[in-house]
């Protein structure tokens, strides 16, 4: 199992969700630790990032070594998931 690396904006992030879809995430999040690489995700072009959706939001992201550090949490349909990932 991964060792797992969550930034601070993905915390805010958390913070900020209803319970439902809190545990939604939380839940892909705990099962990506087991399995980084699940029939859902999609590798990103020209990142060394993936992208897995749940519901409504989307988690980007990557594994190395043996953590799996993951950078951005949003909503699925705004483009200002992939605006903030061209900063990181």
């Amino acid at each position: 199992m991964l060792k797992l690396d969550v930034t601070r904006q993905v915390r805010k992030f958390l913070d900020i969700l209803p319970p439902k879809q809190f545990r939604q995430v939380v839940n892909k999040i705990l099962s990506l630790m087991m399995d980084p690489k699940a029939a859902d995700s999609k590798k990103l072009e020209g990142y060394l990032y993936y992208r897995v959706d749940v519901g409504e939001y989307r988690i980007i992201y990557r594994v190395e070594g043996d953590c799996l550090k993951v950078a951005l949490a949003g909503k699925r349909n705004d483009s200002e998931i992939y605006e903030q990932l061209k900063n990181k």
